[in-house]
């Protein structure tokens, strides 16, 4: 099972030192992938600066973008930016795509919430024309830059619902299903979910399995946890971000060591650890226990 780390996005504690310094370790440490996710709303920093910066400064890591949520975006202006993002890595781009579930993040800019499996679906496509260099409509150049891994830039769906996967059997190569508490079960039933999926679809190849926790190693790093989590759930209302963040349990070395084998025993091709600071900590007893 390969490793990779969750870039920092909602931190306060984050300038450009810290930020390259965070991209420098992670390619340095026994990481496997470097990702960022997208928020809108919040004191978030935007995901695919921070994933170009990251890759400007490292060579070896897979760039993830864990996700763009495509429906409040212009499939085209997101399938040329992961193309030069794939640039800059030098053929090191995935990339994964999602619905999310902040109706204020699509409001923040002015996409309609409505009907957004269907035009995930859609644009999925119309990156997947953009990326085979095709017309988009008549008359149109095509849209560049042809990116190092031309048309064949890994796309991944991050799903967990058995409609949402089974939509994403059709167009996707593999599933980004979190389980943020770092347990087996909630992995296995995702895992499980989309291999069934790909199967019923008749494809013959396995779906590339992602799994994700949250986790803390930073100084209190219980406390640290259960606020980020908090924080990050806090749009569900005050009772369920509450019970999330109390619910919390990896903030102890044995604690981590046990969620990554949880999530290895499920299946996963690929973990993604998401961590609650940016404290150089989360990164150096990280690298410390996966090495």
């Amino acid at each position: 099972m390969k490793i990779g780390v969750c870039m920092p996005y909602m931190v306060r504690d984050y300038d450009r030192d810290r930020i390259l310094t965070w991209a420098r370790k992670i390619d340095q440490g026994p990481f496997d992938s470097l990702s960022c996710g997208e928020r809108m709303t919040g004191h978030t920093f935007e995901m695919n600066t921070i994933l170009s910066a990251a890759a400007a400064v490292t060579e070896r890591v897979r760039i993830i973008s864990s996700l763009y949520v495509l429906p409040m975006r212009s499939a085209v202006m997101t399938a040329k930016e992961a193309a030069t993002l794939d640039v800059i890595s030098n053929g090191r781009v995935s990339v994964t795509v999602g619905v999310g579930g902040r109706e204020n993040d699509y409001r923040a800019v002015g996409a309609p919430f409505t009907h957004r499996h269907q035009r995930l679906d859609d644009q999925v496509a119309e990156m997947k024309r953009v990326w085979r260099g095709e017309q988009i409509f008549e008359g149109a150049d095509e849209v560049g830059p042809v990116s190092p891994q031309g048309a064949n830039i890994p796309l991944y769906s991050g799903a967990m619902g058995p409609k949402a996967i089974a939509r994403a059997a059709k167009w996707a190569d593999g599933i980004y299903g979190c389980s943020m508490g770092g347990d087996r079960e909630g992995h296995e039933q995702i895992f499980d979910m989309a291999k069934a999926a790909w199967k019923a679809e008749g494809r013959t190849e396995k779906p590339y399995l992602m799994g994700s926790f949250w986790y803390s190693l930073a100084p209190d790093a219980e406390a640290e946890l259960k606020n980020y989590v908090h924080g990050y759930m806090k749009y569900m209302g005050e009772d369920i971000a509450g019970y999330m963040a109390n619910s919390m349990s990896r903030h102890t070395p044995d604690a981590i060591r046990e969620a990554i084998e949880n999530v290895r025993a499920a299946g996963a091709d690929e973990l993604l650890l998401v961590p609650a600071t940016a404290h150089y900590n989360e990164l150096d007893r990280l690298a410390e226990l996966v090495g």
